[in-house]
């Protein structure tokens, strides 16, 4: 089994690297021209970075205050903002905080134009997301490098995001191999972000469990249809090939840099914490936390939704499953109740009949 799941995983690889746009030795940068903002309420200032970035190859809007500007960048989505600091209404300071704490906008570089030379102004500038800063009067041949550096990164990330989503397509396409399992990835993303911002996760570890949500089974893609859609119960044999998907899924995340966060996931969120789990019997704190949560959520899912082999069972008992799992020592009885918790809360499961079932 395991030689012949192998060429699947290699073909999927292979297709993800031909894709045009990925940056680098991966992908290729798309080649359209870049898009800049270009915000001051000088005029002055701005038609000679106008003139300047156009005469470049640039395509330039601009905006003369910081809501101008907000409201430019969500029109536009531009690929870079050249802002300056001292502005009416808002100033460079606060229109970049916003952008950085915005997930549509946080990524879309920002360049600081300032007349001002102290380094608390940069400290500022700094701490609130910008990510290069260029003194007033600019030198022509310092901007142009500064902007082409940072249309750079720019593209390659903008890359790596339509890498994400042909690997999400991917994902998706090995789901619908089995239609019993419709839409389950996406609400075991939605399921493990929720538990993982109550507890309080970093931005990237909910962006880990957001795609993990959509992969953790990926490595299902090479596990033969006659096992994978067999609707009765699996041999002695055959669990332990279904087992499989899990190594198999950790070997072709392995081969993408863009997914090392996740394949944890991928690869433990089969583990309990008392060791009984596979592939590896991890133990304790050992499992990842990403998994755990993943593990969870999982379970849920699985539980409430019917499958030609059974039921679905209601949520209720879905989570009396769960407490059970968590008194045996396959998980965190903290992570167990605080999800049941979110699911109280938002209606998925009536708090007093939940407690009286348990």
């Amino acid at each position: 089994m395991k030689a012949s799941a192998s060429r699947p995983i290699s073909v999927a690889v292979s297709q993800l690297k031909q894709r045009p746009g990925l940056p680098g030795s991966v992908w290729r940068a798309d080649d359209s021209a870049a898009h800049i903002l270009v915000v001051d309420d000088l005029p002055a200032n701005t038609r000679v970075l106008e003139a300047l970035l156009t005469r470049d190859g640039y395509r330039v809007t601009c905006a003369s205050d910081g809501e101008e500007a907000l409201a430019r960048v969500a029109e536009v989505r531009p690929d870079l903002v050249l802002l300056d600091i001292m502005m009416p209404k808002l100033d460079g300071y606060e229109v970049c905080r916003r952008m950085k704490n915005d997930p549509a906008t946080r990524l879309i570089p920002v360049v600081l134009v300032t007349g001002l030379t102290d380094s608390e102004s940069r400290i500022r500038g700094l701490e609130v997301g910008a990510d290069d800063f260029m003194s007033k009067p600019f030198i022509v041949p310092e901007m142009r490098a500064r902007v082409t550096s940072l249309i750079r990164i720019k593209r390659y990330t903008d890359a790596l995001d339509s890498a994400e989503s042909v690997i999400l397509s991917l994902a998706m396409t090995i789901e619908a191999r089995d239609r019993a399992t419709e839409g389950h990835c996406q609400r075991l993303a939605r399921y493990a972000v929720a538990l993982g911002e109550r507890i309080g996760l970093s931005r990237d570890d909910l962006d880990a469990l957001r795609i993990g949500g959509y992969l953790h089974d990926i490595g299902k893609v090479g596990i033969p249809d006659r096992i994978l859609l067999k609707e009765g119960q699996l041999t002695p044999e055959e669990y332990e090939t279904m087992k499989q998907h899990t190594e198999i899924g950790d070997r072709l995340c392995a081969e993408l840099r863009m997914l090392q966060r996740v394949r944890p996931i991928v690869r433990h969120h089969h583990e309990h914490l008392d060791g009984s789990g596979y592939p590896d019997g991890l133990r304790g704190d050992d499992v990842p936390l990403l998994a755990q949560i993943i593990s969870i959520v999982d379970v849920y899912d699985a539980l409430t939704t019917s499958r030609p082999y059974k039921p679905a069972l209601p949520a209720e008992h879905a989570c009396v499953v769960l407490r059970d799992e968590a008194v045996r020592g396959w998980r965190r009885t903290d992570l167990v109740e605080t999800f049941i918790e979110l699911l109280v809360e938002r209606g998925m499961v009536s708090g007093e009949r939940e407690r009286k079932t348990a």
